[in-house]
């Protein structure tokens, strides 16, 4: 359930007690709430302050206990000709407001407020304005998260709860050209934080700030050690994905390529070689770096997503090595997620390639459209084992037409597409140029290692609130210790810093940080942590969580609106058609309940409202119901929390956005 945090100025009893003082004759109020006018009381030589009744000089300007203006009670038109309407008491004064609010509730949080400054608010005086300007001697100190940042920022057009007393719009103009300040040192309207001022007539509590609403009633503002510092040469880090069809050859390109750049040392080579000799699997044994589980050794494929890391000129790159079968496609989908760009590995020999690219059971076509729904849009082709096929060039220009035919229609770019032959075995094109003379005769490109050099570094979210999908959790009940795993999608952390885990909606503090194995003090956008928590029950942290700013935390719901493009199916999608929803590391039962309407695939618009199925190849905008909530955003606030693939029968059946939160879980 999502923690629900309020972000109002309060106020303590003890600071404001002098509003006890006060007396009821000073004002006459209406049974509708609104306070009636009465004429300032005046004595020969002295004018009486309206809000102290201290009787001040007439010479002075102000009242020399309290500080409020003394107002004209002669209205100055534009020309400056003074008439004779007195002065009315038509709004309720700010220290009304907040002396109304302790009254009518006990319950409120508590603020700081401190008689150190003077603040003023000045405004024009208008013909037809009564209002009256009001000078008040303290600075109301509102709580701010010390930690990230955080400043309240509120529309100045929002008056506060209909239960309780409501600022004139004549009033809100005074107040918005006034400012005080906070601790973060930013001006802000005034009216603004008095307006988070819980009066509730009725239950006597304040409200509490529905999470799902967070982010638009606060302004998230991060520190400095956030941001990366333009002194710091440290190597981008770029998280590749390495997908395929299986048996085309990705564990093998990826312990080779480990090896070459001395990621695994010789003694480490040897003993894999020789251990894979013993089960007559010899030309597994660069795959055996990466599956090292004994049940993917002897069924001789990648499970599970397998890391590791190599450095390049340019970057510091994580290898996420996805299992190709088409039975652990939701393990490539959780893993391909955290992706930054990948590598299609492609099998050049007779008959794979075709395997591959068969509608019904070739993974080179899913994991391509997967990885497009992933928004990854920077994409090597890897045409691999061209030694099986005499390194031809026909070969290879055959695959690359069809193949960039699939991969235009799944709205890849040919400028994001890099395209090179290969052949992993026996070295060539990997890290230098090849030195196979039947290649060289036709191939003058790059080799893999320059290709990866030459990819577009990805964007990072570092000024935005933390946020991070949990992929996998490692408990150490021994130690009473947790750690959750995953990519940063969005801010920064470091030991010390309060996070919050949904959806059990409970704050941990951070332990410590693990990025490559490696013990790091702060971690940003980008980087594949292991982030171990303290203060929080192992039973709270689970896969498909995820980690956020405790004062902005994700939404967690089962009713979802999506807009999807149906793909090659031959059972069309019903009301009521039961689905497996991926977002993110989560996967979840899901079932449609609406179909809203057909879109135009060129314009986006609806087309047709209602329509009893989908077809394949067809855009809709559906509803669907899960049978336990996730954690979600719409896609338009946060796209690693907004894209989901629905899956039937062992197949990917669409891939879409989350367009809306229909209903938000409590």
């Amino acid at each position: 359930m999502p923690r629900k945090v309020s972000y109002g100025v309060d106020y303590d009893d003890d600071e404001y007690g002098d509003f006890d003082d006060y007396d009821d004759d000073d004002f006459e109020v209406e049974q509708t709430g609104q306070h009636g006018s009465k004429q300032e009381k005046r004595t020969s030589g002295l004018w009486r302050c309206s809000i102290c009744t201290y009787d001040n000089e007439e010479s002075l300007y102000a009242c020399d206990i309290c500080g409020v203006l003394r107002n004209p009670l002669l209205n100055i038109d534009s020309n400056g000709d003074k008439g004779s309407a007195p002065f009315m008491f038509d709004v309720p004064s700010i220290d009304d407001l907040v002396s109304d609010g302790l009254n009518r509730s006990k319950t409120g949080s508590k603020g700081v407020a401190e008689k150190n400054g003077a603040v003023a608010l000045q405004s024009n005086i208008k013909k037809s304005d009564k209002s009256s300007v009001v000078n008040r001697k303290d600075n109301v100190v509102g709580e701010s998260s010390s930690t990230y940042g955080v400043v309240n920022k509120q529309s100045s057009e929002k008056s506060l709860d209909g239960s309780s007393l409501l600022v004139p719009k004549s009033k809100r103009d005074v107040l918005n050209d006034s400012n005080y300040s906070i601790s973060g040192g930013e001006p802000h309207d005034l009216i603004n934080n008095l307006s988070n001022v819980s009066l509730n007539n009725k239950s006597g509590k304040s409200n509490k700030v529905d999470p799902g609403k967070a982010n638009s009633r606060v302004h998230y503002q991060p520190e400095k050690w956030m941001l990366l510092s333009k002194a710091q040469d440290d190597l981008t880090q770029l998280n590749l994905a390495i997908v395929g069809h299986v048996d085309s050859g990705k564990s093998t390109l990826s312990g080779r390529l480990l090896h070459l750049l001395g990621r695994i040392t010789q003694k480490q080579m040897h003993k894999y070689e020789k251990d894979s000799q013993l089960q007559g699997k010899g030309s597994f044994a660069y795959a055996w770096a990466l599956d090292e589980s004994t049940e993917e050794r002897e069924r001789g494929i990648t499970m599970t997503v397998a890391v590791a890391y190599f450095d390049t000129k340019t970057y510091h790159v994580v290898v996420l090595d996805s299992p190709g079968h088409k039975d652990f496609v939701p393990n490539m989908i959780s893993g391909a997620t955290q992706a930054d760009a990948a590598i299609l590995v492609i099998d050049a020999s007779f008959g794979a390639f075709e395997a591959g690219m068969d509608g019904t059971k070739g993974q080179t076509r899913e994991h391509a459209q997967l990885i497009r729904s992933f928004g990854i849009d920077q994409v090597i082709v890897a045409v691999n084992k061209m030694d099986a096929v005499d390194y031809s060039k026909e070969r290879f220009d055959l695959i690359k037409l069809q193949l960039g035919a699939f991969l235009h229609s799944c709205n890849f770019k040919e400028s994001s597409l890099t395209w090179m032959p290969l052949s992993a075995m026996e070295n060539q094109n990997l890290v230098a140029a090849p030195s196979e003379v039947r290649l060289l005769s036709w191939y003058r490109g790059p080799c893999l290692l320059d290709a990866i050099d030459f990819l577009q570094p990805p964007s990072r979210d570092l000024s935005k609130p933390l946020l991070m999908p949990i992929c996998d959790v490692i408990k150490l009940p021994t130690m009473g210790q947790v750690s959750a795993c995953g990519k940063l999608e969005a801010g920064a952390l470091r030991s010390g810093s309060k996070v919050l885990v949904m959806p059990s909606g409970i704050v941990g503090t951070v332990r410590s940080l693990e990025r490559d194995s490696q013990v790091c003090g702060v971690a940003r956008a980008g980087d594949n942590v292991a982030v171990s928590l303290q203060g929080i029950d192992g039973g709270h942290v689970m896969a498909g969580g995820v980690l956020c700013h405790p004062d902005f935390p994700v939404a967690v719901a089962r009713h979802l609106e999506l807009k999807i493009l149906v793909l090659d199916v031959v059972t069309p999608i019903l009301i009521g058609t039961q689905l497996e929803f991926h977002i993110h590391h989560a996967k979840d039962a899901a079932r449609v309940t609406r179909i809203l309407s057909l879109l135009d695939p060129k314009t986006g618009k609806a087309r047709k409202k209602g329509p009893r199925c989908l077809l394949a190849k067809q855009n809709a905008i559906i509803e669907v119901i899960l049978n336990e909530p996730v954690c979600v955003q719409e896609f338009s606030n946060c796209r690693a929390l907004g894209r989901v693939s629905l899956r039937a029968l062992g197949r990917t059946v669409a891939l879409g956005i989350v367009t809306r939160i229909v209903e938000e879980q409590e």
